[in-house]
C-alpha cells in the first residue's frame, strides 16, 4: 500500500534535534537509559531501544509525521481504527529485516501529541472515531477487569470448535454449527477464551485551564492491555486516543436505543504532564547526561544551600528561613524503614509547615508557589473544604450502579505536597482528618460497608491568619490562630510571617519589586544560574539517586541537641522539648544532606537543621509574659504561667465551696470571686473548674455544678 511505503520512508529517514527529555532516552539491557544519537534517523534508534529491551513499544509523535508527510499525518488522525494495525505490521517488519530478530509479540505503535490536541468542553460528534489528544488530571480508576477479546465457542453435541471475535465490544455467537448442522448448540467455554486487561479512568479538567465562570468537565476513558496502572489518581496527563460514541439502550434486554450517545475514549498513549513541575522520583532517569553534570557541578559549591534557598519564590522579598524551611520540605527525608522487635515501622520522612502571620505577607503565593512546582500536589482552601473533600467520599458508579470510593484531596496528593490556605477557617470535623495523615500517613475510611485504609504519603504545607486580622503580641500562638494544640504540634516548624512596619524594610521591600520588573544584568546573571527548571531537576534528582543516612558523629550530636533543649526548660521546671522535636531534627538533616547530594547526614547538617528549628520555636512558641522559647504552648496549648494561675484559682474554689454540699450556679461562684478579685479571668476559671472536675472533686451540668465529698468508704454529694 502507498501508506505503508510513505510510513516506511519516516520510520527510516526522519531525523530531529528538537527533542523532550522523555523522547531523549533509550531503554537498554537492565533498565539503562542511553541518549538518543540526533545523527542518526529517530526512529531507527528507537528500534535499536527496543531490540535492547524488547519491549515491543513504538511511541510516534504525530508533530514529527506532520512535518515529514502531512498526507500520512491526516490519514493517521481521520481513520486510527484501520491505518494503526498497517503501522504496525510495517514497524514489525522493519524491525525484522534491520536486526534480524522476532520479538514474541508485534511492535504496537502508541501516537501521541496530535495536532488538534483540544480541552474536553471542545470535543464535538465532529470527533467521534477520529484520534484525539486532550489533557487533564485523573480523579478516579476502576479496578481491573477482563474484557473477552476472543471468545471459544463449543458444540455440545459434536465438540466443533468456533472462535468468535469482538466487535466494537460485542461479540457474535455462532447459531448454527458446520459440523452437525444443528442449531443453537454452541457453548461459550470461559478457560479457552482470551481475555485483556480493561480497566474504566475518570479524568477531570485541570483546575487552570477553566474557562470564568465554568464547572470542571470530566470524561471516561477506558483503557487495556499494558497500558491498565499506568496512570493513578492525582496525576496530571496527556491522552492520546480514539473518541467512541456508544449508543444508550432503553432496556438491556432490548435492541432499541436512545438517540442520545455516551461518549468515551480508547486510550491509546499516556503522557505524564511534568513540563512545568518538578519531576516524579523515576523521572530523573530521562535527565541528559549534560544535565547532570550541571546538578553534580552545582552541589559542589560550597553555597550551595544559599543558591538553592534563592530560587525559591525569588519575586518574595526575604522569608531566607521560611524559604529554606519550604526548601526543606521539597527534598525531604530519607524514606525507610526501620526494624524494630522483628516488626516494620514506618518512619515519616515528610516535613509539615504551618505558616502564620498578618495578611498581605504572601503567605498565599508562597503556597502557589510550591504548588505549581510539585507533582501529584493539591490545593484546597480551609473555609471551601469539608471533610470527605479531604479525605474520601461515597459514591454511586453511573455505569455499574455500584457503591465506590471517590478519594479527597489528601489521597489524591500522595507523595507529593497538599496545600491549604486558610487553615484557620476550617471547621472541626475537617481538621480532625488531618490528625492521622500528618504523623500515620493514611487515612482510615468505615463507610457504608467500605473499610480500609488509604495512603496519604502527603506533606501539609498550611497557611493560618489571626482572628483578629492582625497578629497580637501579647498572645501565644495558640490564642492568636485558635488551632488545636494536638494539631499544632504534628507540624515540624511553625513559621510567624509579620508586617514589621519598619522604614527600612519598606525601602528595600519596595526596591525589590522594582528590581523584579527591571532586571540588571548582575540579576539576570544569577537568575540564571539556578532557575526554575533547573531547581525542578535538581530535586528531581536529589529525590531519586540520595538517601542520606546518618553517621555516628551526626547521631552524637543529634543526641546532644535534644539533650540540651531539654535541659533549657529543667532550670524554670518547663519542658522546651519533646520527642517530636527531635524526629523533626532528623528530618530536617536528612534534607540539608539531600540538597547536598551527600549520602551521609554531617555534623553541619545537623547545625543547620537546629538552626531553623529554633528560630521556628524562637518565632512561634514564645511566652510573651516572660519572654522564653516554651513547647508547652504547642504541645498543650497552654504556657506555665496560665497552669500556675489555674491551680491558683482551684485551690480558691474548693476554699470557696468547702462547706457547701448540694447544687449551685457557676455562673454566680464567678461573680462572687470577681467581686473579691477584679482581675480574675473567665478563661482561667473555666479551665479551673475543668481541673477540678477531672480530679473528681466536682460534678457538673450545663451551668449547674454540686461538691463531690470523697472518703475511703463512699461518695458523699
Amino acid at each position: 500500500m502507498e501508506m505503508q511505503q510513505e510510513f516506511r520512508n519516516f520510520i527510516t529517514s526522519f531525523k530531529t534535534e528538537q527533542l523532550d527529555d522523555d523522547e531523549n532516552a533509550l531503554e537498554m539491557e537492565s533498565g539503562q537509559v542511553a541518549p538518543v544519537d540526533s545523527s542518526l534517523p529517530f526512529y531507527m534508534e528507537k528500534l535499536k531501544g527496543i531490540c535492547a529491551s524488547e519491549i515491543p513499544i513504538l511511541n510516534l509523535n504525530l508533530n514529527h509525521v506532520r512535518q515529514f508527510n502531512e498526507h500520512l499525518y491526516k490519514i493517521i488522525i481521520s481513520y486510527p481504527d484501520e491505518v494503526l494495525t498497517y503501522l504496525d505490521a510495517t514497524v514489525d517488519e522493519i524491525f525484522e529485516m534491520t536486526y534480524n530478530k522476532k520479538l514474541l509479540s508485534i511492535i504496537e505503535i502508541r501516537p501521541y501529541n496530535a495536532e488538534q490536541t483540544k480541552t474536553m468542553r471542545d470535543l464535538n460528534p465532529q470527533d467521534v472515531g477520529q484520534l484525539v489528544t486532550i489533557s487533564g488530571m485523573v480523579t478516579r480508576i476502576s479496578p481491573i477487569i477482563p474484557e473477552m477479546k476472543s471468545g471459544y465457542f463449543q458444540c455440545a453435541l459434536c465438540n466443533a470448535p468456533v472462535i468468535s471475535e469482538v466487535d466494537c465490544g460485542r461479540i457474535e455467537e455462532p447459531v448454527k454449527c458446520s459440523n452437525c448442522h444443528d442449531a443453537y448448540s454452541f457453548q461459550l467455554i470461559h478457560n479457552r477464551s482470551l481475555f485483556i486487561d480493561k480497566q474504566i479512568v475518570k479524568l477531570q479538567e485541570i483546575p487552570g485551564d477553566l474557562p470564568a465562570g465554568q464547572t470542571q468537565h470530566s470524561v471516561t476513558l477506558f483503557v487495556h492491555g499494558s497500558l491498565v496502572e499506568s496512570v493513578h489518581p492525582g496525576d496530571r496527563c496527556s491522552v492520546t486516543g480514539i473518541y467512541r460514541a456508544t449508543p444508550i439502550r432503553v432496556n438491556p434486554l432490548q435492541r432499541t436505543v436512545h438517540s442520545i450517545y455516551r461518549t468515551s475514549i480508547d486510550v491509546i498513549h499516556f503522557r505524564k504532564l511534568s513540563q512545568d513541575r518538578l519531576h516524579e522520583p523515576t523521572d530523573g532517569l530521562y535527565m541528559t547526561d549534560e544535565r547532570i553534570r550541571q546538578v553534580l557541578a552545582l552541589s559542589k559549591f560550597d553555597d550551595v544551600i544559599d543558591r538553592l534557598t534563592k530560587a525559591v519564590a525569588p519575586n518574595i522579598f526575604g522569608h531566607e528561613e521560611i524559604k529554606r524551611g519550604i526548601l526543606c520540605l521539597l527534598f525531604g527525608g530519607s524514606q525507610e524503614d526501620e526494624t524494630i522487635s522483628d516488626r516494620r515501622v514506618k518512619v515519616r520522612s515528610d516535613i509539615n509547615i504551618l505558616l502564620c502571620g498578618d495578611p498581605g505577607t504572601a503567605k498565599s503565593q508562597l503556597l502557589q508557589y510550591v504548588y505549581h512546582l510539585v507533582p501529584r500536589s493539591q490545593f484546597t482552601s480551609g473555609k471551601g473544604s469539608s471533610a470527605v473533600g479531604l479525605s474520601a467520599s461515597i459514591t454511586r458508579d453511573p455505569d455499574s450502579r455500584s457503591v465506590v470510593l471517590q478519594t479527597g484531596a489528601l489521597v489524591l496528593a500522595d507523595n507529593g505536597v497538599c496545600c491549604i490556605d486558610e487553615f484557620d477557617k476550617m471547621n472541626d470535623s475537617t481538621r480532625s482528618i488531618l490528625h492521622e495523615v500528618m504523623e500515620q500517613q493514611t487515612l482510615s475510611i468505615a463507610k457504608a460497608g467500605i473499610i480500609c485504609q488509604l495512603n496519604a504519603r502527603t506533606s501539609i504545607l498550611a497557611a493560618a491568619n489571626p482572628v483578629d486580622s492582625q497578629w497580637n503580641k501579647q498572645k501565644n500562638i495558640v490564642e492568636n490562630v485558635h488551632l488545636p494544640p494536638t494539631l499544632l504540634s504534628r507540624f515540624d516548624l511553625i513559621f510567624l510571617v509579620l508586617d514589621p512596619q519598619d522604614e527600612e524594610y519598606d525601602r528595600r521591600l519596595a526596591r525589590h519589586l522594582v528590581n523584579f520588573y527591571l532586571v540588571t544584568d548582575k540579576e539576570a546573571e544569577e537568575q540564571q544560574r539556578v532557575d526554575m527548571a533547573f531547581l525542578r531537576d535538581y530535586i528531581a534528582y536529589a529525590k531519586a539517586n540520595i538517601c542520606p543516612v546518618i553517621g555516628e558523629k551526626a547521631g552524637q550530636l543529634l543526641v546532644q541537641k535534644y539533650q540540651f533543649m531539654r535541659s533549657l526548660g529543667k532550670k524554670i521546671k518547663q519542658i522546651s522539648a519533646y520527642p517530636r522535636q527531635l524526629e523533626a531534627l532528623i528530618r530536617l538533616s536528612e534534607a540539608f544532606a539531600k540538597m547536598r547530594l551527600s549520602n551521609e547526614v554531617s555534623e553541619d547538617d545537623v547545625e543547620m537543621a537546629y538552626e531553623l528549628q529554633r528560630e521556628a520555636l524562637r518565632q512561634s512558641a514564645v511566652n510573651p509574659d516572660t519572654g522564653c522559647v516554651e513547647v508547652n504552648i504547642i504541645a498543650t496549648g497552654y504556657s506555665e504561667k496560665h497552669k500556675q494561675m489555674v491551680g491558683v484559682i482551684a485551690d480558691q474554689i474548693r476554699n470557696e465551696l468547702e462547706n457547701k454540699f448540694g447544687n449551685f450556679s457557676i455562673g454566680k461562684l464567678f461573680k462572687d470571686m470577681r467581686n473579691i478579685d477584679k482581675a480574675l479571668d473567665r478563661e482561667c476559671f473555666e479551665d479551673a473548674i475543668k481541673q477540678l472536675v477531672l480530679e473528681g472533686f466536682l460534678l457538673r451540668n450545663g451551668d449547674k455544678a454540686r461538691v463531690v465529698a470523697i472518703t475511703d468508704s463512699n461518695i458523699i454529694t
